[in-house]
């Protein structure tokens, strides 16, 4: 018997010392490098599609990358990301050739911005939105807005810090959970805005990326068929403010008491375009006013919300 016990202590020791092993290993190696797919394109900016471009990333990307301190996309510490995930700090996207992506062809930050590989290989798990659903209009307006003469883009050389992401994001990236989606294999292309809910839906999921923070969790997302994630636009996904208090998103599903299905459609537009909530609440960091956004943008955001299943999810 003490022999039989002895040989299940030795086999058990050694499970033990390879998960170790294997756990310091992903521990050490990081997050997986990939090639970034080529992509050869040459956008052709206009000053509408700057304007396009300018206001696509002013509800998409300045809440990440915007400094507070010089008032460019030079990047900052993302406080709002989950702990789980690591010290996180987004990228200077600005125009410095050295710091930023001056250097960048528009066929590499169209690949970094639909898959997340940047062209040196470096790869950046969910903190990052993929955008596979944004059209390829609309993104090559993003492209042309980071190419002009905005002064939020001109070249800054502030060095942001490297990421520290956390050893769960290194064994999810390393085990293919968090691995980058493939280029879409045919063009993207926007719904008519005739159709509200179409149109919605692609806001929602393509242009806004609403269903990434309002979704149940950050490492269940599915960037290529975004209803397909995990408690779809539920909500109690935990973000932090300003001062790293946690906050839990907003149920956004139709359902009647614990979502938005007794709202009106005015009710929803003043909380998505200035803040205010029906119950007399204001909206909080992270959530930002979206003022950009046309009043019939918003309607049909609302419209395609009524559509989506119910989900009750009661949260505080």
């Amino acid at each position: 018997m003490k022999k039989i016990l002895k040989i299940v202590g030795f086999i058990l020791g050694g499970i033990l010392l390879l998960v170790l092993c294997g756990a310091a290993y992903v521990n050490i190696k990081g997050i997986p490098t990939y090639e970034q797919p080529k992509v050869n394109l040459q956008v052709e900016s206009s000053p509408e599609q700057v304007a396009r471009g300018k206001k696509i990333a002013g509800m998409l990307c300045f809440a990440c990358h915007l400094s507070n301190d010089e008032q460019k996309l030079s990047g900052k510490q993302m406080t709002d990301a989950p702990p789980e995930f690591g010290t996180i700090y987004s990228s200077n996207i600005t125009q410095d050739p050295v710091h930023g992506i001056g250097k960048y062809t528009d066929g590499e930050i169209y690949a970094l911005l639909r898959t997340g590989i940047k062209p040196n290989g470096d790869y950046m798990p969910p903190y990052m939105p993929k955008l596979l659903n944004m059209s390829d209009n609309d993104m090559h307006a993003v492209i042309a807005f980071l190419k002009s003469n905005d002064p939020w883009i001109q070249p800054s050389q502030v060095v942001m810090p490297k990421t520290e992401p956390s050893f769960l994001v290194k064994f999810l990236s390393n085990i293919g959970a968090f691995a980058p989606y493939p280029l879409p294999e045919k063009e993207v292309v926007a719904p008519d805005t005739a159709d509200a809910v179409a149109y919605g839906k692609y806001l929602v999921n393509g242009l806004m990326d609403c269903y990434t923070c309002h979704s149940a969790d950050f490492t269940k997302l599915d960037f290529a068929n975004p209803n397909n994630s995990f408690g779809y636009l539920g909500g109690g996904n935990t973000m932090y403010d300003m001062e790293g208090n946690p906050i839990k998103t907003r149920n956004i599903t139709p359902h009647k008491e614990t979502g938005i299905g007794n709202w009106t459609r005015e009710q929803f537009l003043q909380s998505v375009k200035w803040g205010k909530n029906p119950d007399g609440s204001n909206n909080r960091y992270p959530m930002l006013p979206m003022s950009q956004l046309a009043d019939w943008e918003v309607n049909a955001i609302y419209d395609y919300l009524m559509t989506v299943p119910a989900i009750e999810n009661k949260v505080e």
